[in-house]
C-alpha cells in the first residue's frame, strides 16, 4: 500500500541520504577556520565521532524504509543509495579509528615508562585496568552510572567572590580505607560548564575499580577573572589535603586531570606548586600533585606559534577571561600559560588530545609536549588519538574506553611508584637512627 508524502519518496530519500552524508563528512573534515560553522561543526563533528556507530544503525534502518517506501522509484533514489553507501564507507572508518586508540596509547605507554611497565602495577589496583565499558553502556551512553559507585554530592570546598563553590567525591561502594585520588578539572572555555556534566565516564570507572576522584567546580567568567579559576582548583586541592581523608582519600597521592580550559587549568596547577599568588590565605598548604593528565587542554594563552589564527579563542581570553589584551599586558598572559611555566621538577605528564580537534588544535597539545620533555626530568607521554574531536571523553564510546583504559594504567603505574618510594623512604628512616647511635658510640669509644 503507497504511503502518502508531500514529496516522492526518491526525492526525500535523497534529502536525507545528504543529511546523513553531510554529518559523516564533517566528522571526517571538521570545519576549523571559517568561526560561524565552527560551533555547530563541532557538535555535529563530535556526536557522529563518537557515536559513529549509532549513525551507521539509523542511516541503514532509515534507508530500508525508503526502500521498502518506494525510495528507489526513479533515479533521485538511486543517487541516494550511491550517496548513503559512500556515508557508510565513511562511518566505518570512524569506527576503526576509534579502535586505533588502544595501541596509540599503549604505544605512549611503552615508550613513555617502559615496555615492562605492566609488572609494577599491584594487583589491588591494577586487576581492571584494561576493562572496557559493557556493552549496554555503549549502545544507550546516557546516563553514565555504576553501581559500584557512591557519590556524595555538592560538598562546599570554599567560599570565595560572594560563591560557595561545591565538589562531589566519587569512591568505590563500602569503602573503608584511604584510596589513590584524583582531582578532576570541567572544562567549558573558563565561562560555562560544571561538575555535573563532564568527567563521568573517567570518574565511575576509576571509583568502580578502588579510586577516589574529587570533581570540583571553580568560578566562571566573565563574572570572574583569571587567575580566580586556578585559585579555585587549588583551593579544592587544599581541601583534598585537610578532609580529603574523611571521604576516603589518600591526601599523600594525588593526580589531577580536566578537559579544555580544565586541561589548561590542571596543567598550570601542576607547573605551580605552592606559588602564594595562587594560595591567597592558604600559603603554607602543599599544593603539589604527583601527576597530571590533560585532555585536550589550552597550554598557551600568548599564541607564540600563530596557531591560533582563525579561532575566537584570542577573542575569549580578552574579552571574557584576561580582560585585557595580549598585545597591553603580555606578561600576564605568559604566566598564565602552561607552556612558559615548565621546568625541570614538574612531575609526570600524560597529554592526550585528538587529531581532529577543531576547538583547540592539535598542534597546541605538540608543542607543549615538545617543551615539556625538553625541560623536565619526569616521563611525558603522549597520545593522539586518530579520529578524536574535543571532548571527545564525555561519551562511553569505543575510543574513550581505549583511552581511559591507558589513563587508568598510568596513573596506576605512577601509585606503584609512590608506594615504593613511600616504603624505601619509612625503611631508610627506620634504619637512620641506629646508624647515627651506632657512629656515636663508635666515636665515643675512640675517645
Amino acid at each position: 500500500m503507497p504511503l502518502p508524502f508531500l514529496l516522492p519518496p526518491p526525492v526525500l530519500f535523497l534529502m536525507a541520504a545528504a543529511v546523513g552524508a553531510m554529518f559523516t563528512l564533517n566528522a571526517l573534515r571538521p570545519a576549523r577556520k571559517f568561526w560561524p560553522l565552527v560551533g555547530a561543526g563541532f557538535f555535529a563533528s563530535w556526536l557522529t565521532g563518537e557515536l559513529a556507530a549509532h549513525h551507521l544503525f539509523w542511516q541503514v534502518v532509515a534507508t530500508a524504509l525508503f526502500v521498502w517506501a518506494g525510495g528507489l522509484d526513479g533515479w533521485p533514489g538511486w543517487v541516494a543509495l550511491l550517496i548513503v553507501s559512500l556515508s557508510w564507507i565513511g562511518l566505518v572508518r570512524i569506527v576503526f579509528d576509534a579502535r586505533k586508540a588502544r595501541d596509540v596509547t599503549e604505544s605512549a605507554l611503552r615508550e613513555g615508562l617502559g615496555t615492562e611497565y605492566r609488572s609494577v602495577i599491584p594487583e589491588e589496583i591494577g586487576a581492571h585496568v584494561d576493562d572496557h565499558f559493557s556493552l549496554r553502556q555503549r549502545l544507550f551512553p546516557l546516563p553514565v552510572l555504576d553501581g559500584r559507585v557512591e557519590v556524595v554530592r555538592d560538598i562546599v570546598f570554599s567560599r570565595a567572590g560572594g560563591v560557595n563553590l561545591r565538589l562531589d567525591v566519587y569512591r568505590p561502594r563500602g569503602n573503608t580505607k584511604p584510596r589513590p585520588t584524583v582531582l578532576f578539572v570541567h572544562g567549558g572555555a573558563w565561562v560555562i560548564g560544571s561538575k555535573d556534566d563532564q568527567g563521568k565516564p573517567l570518574a565511575y570507572r576509576l571509583a568502580a575499580h578502588g579510586w577516589v576522584v574529587v570533581s570540583a567546580n571553580y568560578r566562571l567568567s566573565p563574572r570572574f577573572t583569571f587567575p580566580d579559576h586556578l585559585i579555585d582548583v587549588k583551593s579544592a586541592i587544599r581541601w583534598i589535603r585537610e578532609h580529603g581523608k574523611a571521604y576516603g582519600a589518600d591526601p599523600s597521592f594525588l593526580v589531577i586531570t580536566g578537559g579544555s580550559a580544565g586541561g589548561h587549568l590542571a596543567a598550570l596547577a601542576t607547573l605551580t606548586p605552592n606559588d602564594p599568588r595562587y594560595q591567597p590565605g592558604f600559603e603554607d598548604v602543599d599544593t603539589r600533585v604527583q601527576a597530571c593528565v590533560p585532555f585536550y587542554g589550552v597550554y598557551d594563552f600568548t599564541d607564540r606559534r600563530g596557531i591560533w589564527r582563525g579561532t575566537l579563542l584570542r577573542t575569549i581570553l580578552e574579552k571574557s577571561v584576561m580582560k585585557k589584551r595580549l598585545d597591553d599586558d603580555h606578561a600576564a598572559f605568559e604566566a598564565a600559560s602552561p607552556m612558559s611555566l615548565v621546568h625541570e621538577d614538574a612531575p609526570p605528564f600524560f597529554v592526550v588530545h585528538g587529531d581532529r580537534d577543531s576547538l583547540v588544535p592539535v598542534q597546541e597539545a605538540r608543542l607543549f609536549v615538545e617543551l615539556l620533555r625538553a625541560h623536565s626530568r619526569a616521563p611525558v607521554l603522549y597520545a593522539e588519538l586518530p579520529g578524536a574531536q574535543h571532548a571527545f571523553e564525555v561519551f562511553p564510546s569505543e575510543r574513550t574506553g581505549h583511552a581511559l583504559a591507558a589513563v587508568e594504567r598510568f596513573l596506576a603505574h605512577q601509585w606503584a611508584q609512590h608506594r615504593r618510594e613511600v616504603a624505601h623512604a619509612e625503611g631508610a628512616e627506620e634504619k637512620r637512627p641506629a646508624g647515627v647511635l651506632g657512629e656515636a658510640a663508635d666515636a665515643t669509644s675512640a675517645a
